[in-house]
């Protein structure tokens, strides 16, 4: 590309990190006025204070930002509304990068036709949160190996035992991770690093290094009943919604570990509470849920041998230092007349 191309910064983000956005290549304007943003309670806040309100003169502003962008930094108020209204008011609008690496669901939310979505292309970004996601995942495997929630309600109690129950080792173990994405496949380093053994599902079946055996889903079921542990990353489409249900978790040897840092969706919760009640499962680390925020009333709050994670395992102080290097990687190749990675399949929304 030749000519001038327009970026809009539509959610908020750190005036350094918009200078590095700036500093791309020449050819680009950048616009930002950071009054018409709401400020970020939390590093990566990318929706901002719900508090904040425009007045009609700064919505008028906001919008009118937008509408002179061909590429655009995040959703309009970071919502599947302000999607649908941006391809709805901008004619050249020609990429929009979301914040998040599942953001399949806002795009189907948003109600936009096929038609309409086939007009631009929508990026993620996917691999940002890899590390994180990962790490929380490590973690709920050594909860479970170690006996956490235990030692919490006998800390909570003051109770000493008197008899000394043994810890399982980590080292040694069998991983099974659904879904051997980015996400998937940073879990298996860290847990190769911690001496698992890993195994997982991919859509398309091929080897990978260092990992033991790759199945796709009819293969699960033979792979969970070698696993000691399950860790779930798999979005939540039409083809994953309750993977895991009674006769996957009676797959799993009893006591297994199960972690889920994918989609809520991909989970019967009334299933894994059963697996949970019979001893299949011996602890659940959980990050997503099918509704969420988590309603008071589940049984997943109080059950002793699971830890409620209200969806933030993929944050960290320094994510939009992240997305904003995945994005200016994009728009270098964007750029360049490219292919854009990561891109929503707008069929399937993942």
């Amino acid at each position: 590309m030749t000519s001038r191309t327009t970026v809009a910064i539509a959610v908020p983000l750190e005036a350094e990190l918009v200078d590095q956005i700036r500093a791309v290549d020449p050819s680009i304007t950048v616009l930002y006025e950071p009054d018409l943003l709401p400020p970020e309670r939390y590093p990566a806040d990318h929706a901002g204070d719900p508090a904040f309100k425009r007045t009609d003169e700064q919505e008028e502003r906001y919008w009118a930002m937008l509408n002179r962008a061909e590429v655009l930094y995040g959703f309009p108020n970071e919502s599947p509304a302000g999607l649908a209204r941006i391809a709805r008011d901008s004619p050249g609008l020609q990429w929009i990068h979301a914040m998040a690496a599942g953001a399949g669901g806002a795009v189907k939310a948003s109600g936009l036709s096929q038609d309409v979505l086939q007009k631009f292309r929508i990026t993620t970004s996917a691999g940002v949160h890899a590390l994180p996601l990962a790490e929380f995942a490590a973690m709920g495997i050594l909860n479970g190996f170690k006996r956490t929630s235990e030692l919490a309600q006998d800390q909570a109690a003051k109770a000493w035992p008197t008899l000394r129950v043994p810890t399982r080792l980590v080292n040694g173990s069998n991983l099974v991770v659904s879904g051997l994405g980015e996400i998937g496949l940073e879990t298996a380093r860290i847990a190769r690093a911690l001496g698992m053994k890993v195994s997982g599902t991919k859509r398309s079946v091929e080897p990978i290094d260092g990992i033991d055996q790759v199945v796709d889903n009819a293969g699960l079921p033979a792979l969970l009943a070698t696993a000691d542990a399950v860790v779930n990353t798999l979005p939540g489409t039409a083809y994953t919604e309750k993977l895991f249900n009674r006769q996957l978790f009676a797959a799993m040897k009893p006591g297994t570990t199960f972690v889920n840092v994918g989609r809520g969706t991909v989970v019967d919760e009334d299933a894994l509470l059963e697996a949970l009640d019979n001893g299949q499962v011996g602890y659940a680390c959980l990050d997503v849920f099918a509704v969420e925020p988590l309603p008071q009333d589940s049984p997943l709050w109080n059950h002793p041998r699971v830890m409620v994670s209200p969806h933030t395992s993929a944050l960290s102080a320094a994510e939009n230092r992240l997305i904003t290097e995945r994005f200016c990687s994009n728009l270098r190749t964007f750029l360049d007349g490219g292919d854009l990675p990561h891109l929503v399949d707008t069929v399937h929304f993942y």
